[in-house]
């Protein structure tokens, strides 16, 4: 009896691991035929390494086409440190070619890495390079597709652009401002190698082809921007200035057609230069008192609330006002005399500005200065933005009230400044600014994404903008501005020379001048800022350094706009020791000996026989100075 429950026992034992091993066998035969699949893609991933293959960037274009900023097919070297028998002779021989630093290869060749990117020193290779490594057929060492960020056009919008790091991710600019739209999804080539890095070659290699970021179009104008970086350089080497900028836009739109920063930088080359140069997008970073430019914005506030009519109403400049106990004084010596509020204007009486704020009172101004925008960012598409510097209302006393109407004891940024310009010459909306125009497919060239205008609101009415356009049309042609008067053209705009802060303390003898203007005024198309910090130079208002460089712009970008000349803009008014208009001839190609005209004074600079440029260009109207600047060089004209 005992015999056979040992007997049964055992049964049941031989049973359960019958059972068990049923079991084992057919989660086998599950896991191999049924997930046979699964399992052979984790055992690939356990095999291959992956060797990343770059993908195409998208590119940034201007309105008109032309490219900013492209990927350039390259070559980069990746290794398999397990792979390299004799990582001594590897490096020396990569060093020579790469001309790299043997021990640092000699390093990364030997670290405990299944794939190992070669960089800084191995990226981007020319091809001849790339064919003295393929040559010398090193085993380890593969060569895998890459991109260069190419910029072709160099320190061209470059702050705008910003630039690339090392692996072609956005750091700067637009660049970082879009990198997650403008990138590309990577590619790899799939190598199998075993545990100890040789090569399988039971199964093949295979390639995941890399994809394209959406290219990118500005609302840039390269024309415009052609014209205004022209005119920036020339006024960089005429003045030296500490730095210079210039903004224009689309007052209809918000559109930013042109955007300069000097100095500036090639993004091809970012490394060379300081972080502050790179940083900085004067346009929409940099923030300081705007000076007389701002009266605009005081002028058209008082218009809208019917304050004065400025043909018929007076004001009798004395030379000052005293304000809370402070004197503050008019730019000319015992004042302007009595004026209409349109000459207060024109004539940029600091004086006649606190009579108009007094009549407004502080509620009412801080409500209009709101109202315009300043105090807070503009939402521009752009990285950086300062929302500058405004006081709250509380903190506002009779003097600030004064200051803030003729543009100090605030901090504005050129791009609030022609935003608000726009409002005050487009009918009376303020809108939002941007510089992208589209996003797109790089293969269709299908827009995906299309930027509109956005008006934010209306700040001032029609008629109101209609008698600002004709007041500021006639401060270049009667006030500070005439230096950037055109025949033919109506340009309306303000002046500005405002002594430069620095933590709260002016600094003697440093200005920033500016001219902030739009044409033509009958239909205004663009907006045109200039401003210049401390240029090297003792005429220090913003009529006689900027307004010219203004004009200047305006001589070429007028035209290309298809405006044409009228005759029904205001007659300028002549100042003794103004002439009858100069225009000057064109001297470039021409020997020093040849730079005549009557009535003109030249000034020379550089060294050799040849005119190589001038400032003004030929065919230019003078201002009231006569002066051409001419640059002389060697002869590269034949």
């Amino acid at each position: 009896m005992l015999r056979g429950k040992v007997k049964q026992r055992i049964q049941r034992i031989f049973l359960c691991a019958v059972l068990i091993f049923a079991c084992i066998l057919s989660k086998l035969a599950v896991e191999q035929i049924v997930h046979h699949d699964a399992i052979l893609e984790r055992a690939m991933d356990l095999w291959q390494r992956d060797f990343a293959v770059a993908g195409t960037r998208g590119t940034i274009y201007s309105s008109d086409g032309t490219v900013l900023a492209q990927d350039i097919p390259a070559t980069s070297v990746v290794v398999v440190p397990s792979q390299i028998e004799d990582p001594e002779h590897a490096a020396k021989q990569l060093a020579d070619i790469l001309e790299a630093d043997e021990q640092a290869l000699y390093e990364k060749l030997t670290r405990k890495q299944s794939t190992q990117k070669l960089q800084p020193e191995g990226r981007l290779i020319n091809d001849e390079q790339a064919d003295a490594i393929e040559a010398l057929e090193l085993q380890g060492v593969y060569l895998v597709q890459d991109s260069l960020r190419y910029y072709p056009r160099g320190d061209y919008l470059g702050q705008v652009l910003g630039f690339t790091g090392i692996d072609n991710q956005g750091l700067a600019g637009l660049e970082l401002q879009y990198d997650e739209l403008l990138k590309a999804q990577q590619g790899s080539l799939k190598i199998p190698l075993d545990a100890k890095g040789n090569h399988v070659t039971l199964l093949q290699e295979t390639y995941e082809a890399s994809g394209s970021g959406m290219d990118l179009t500005l609302t840039i104008d390269a024309n415009i921007q052609d014209i205004m970086e022209r005119e920036m350089r020339n006024l960089m080497k005429r003045y030296k200035p500490q730095r210079a900028l210039a903004l224009a836009m689309d007052p209809n739109t918000g559109a930013i057609l042109g955007m300069v920063s000097q100095p500036g930088f090639d993004p091809n080359h970012y490394d060379e230069y300081e972080q502050e140069t790179i940083n900085q997008n004067l346009p929409v970073w940099m923030s300081y008192e705007p000076g007389s430019t701002f009266k605009s914005v005081t002028f058209a506030s008082a218009l809208e609330l019917d304050l004065f009519d400025m043909f018929t109403d007076t004001y009798n400049d004395r030379g000052y006002e005293i304000v809370g106990g402070a004197r503050i004084k008019s730019w000319r010596a015992g004042g302007h005399g009595l004026q209409t509020f349109l000459q207060v204007l024109e004539n940029s009486s600091n004086p006649g500005f606190v009579e108009i704020s007094r009549r407004m009172g502080t509620e009412r101004l801080y409500e209009y200065v709101k109202k315009f925008g300043f105090g807070e960012k503009t939402g521009v598409d752009l990285p950086g933005e300062s929302a500058g510097i405004m006081f709250d209302l509380e903190e506002m006393g009779e003097l600030e009230t004064a200051t803030v109407a003729f543009g100090q004891g605030l901090a504005v940024t050129p791009i609030q400044l022609v935003t608000a310009f726009s409002a005050i010459v487009n009918g009376g909306t303020l809108y939002t600014p941007y510089i992208t125009q589209s996003f797109s497919d790089p293969i269709s060239k299908d827009v995906i994404v299309q930027s509109e205008p956005a008006a934010k609101r209306r700040v001032i009415s029609e008629e109101t903008s209609e008698k600002m356009r004709y007041a500021l049309e006639s401060v270049v042609a009667n006030g500070g501005g005439r230096n950037a008067y055109i025949e033919g053209y109506r340009i309306g705009g303000k002046t500005g020379t405002a002594q430069k802060a620095v933590d709260g303390v002016y600094l003697p003898n440093e200005y920033i001048l500016s001219f902030l203007s739009a044409a033509p005024m009958e239909d205004p198309q663009i907006v045109l800022y200039v401003a210049v910090d401390a240029p090297q130079n003792d005429v220090q208002y913003g009529g006689t350094v900027v307004a010219p460089v203004v004009k200047a712009m305006y001589e070429d970008i007028l035209p290309y706009l298809g405006i044409e000349k009228t005759d029904e803009q205001l007659p300028k008014k002549l100042v003794w020791p103004e002439t009858e208009a100069i225009v000057t001839e064109d001297f470039i190609g021409k020997k020093r000996s040849e730079v005549q005209q009557e009535g003109v004074i030249f000034e020379f600079f550089g060294e050799g026989d040849t005119v190589i440029d001038q400032l003004p260009r030929g065919g230019v109207t003078l201002n009231e100075s006569g002066r051409v600047w001419i640059y002389l060089g060697e002869d590269t004209f034949e």
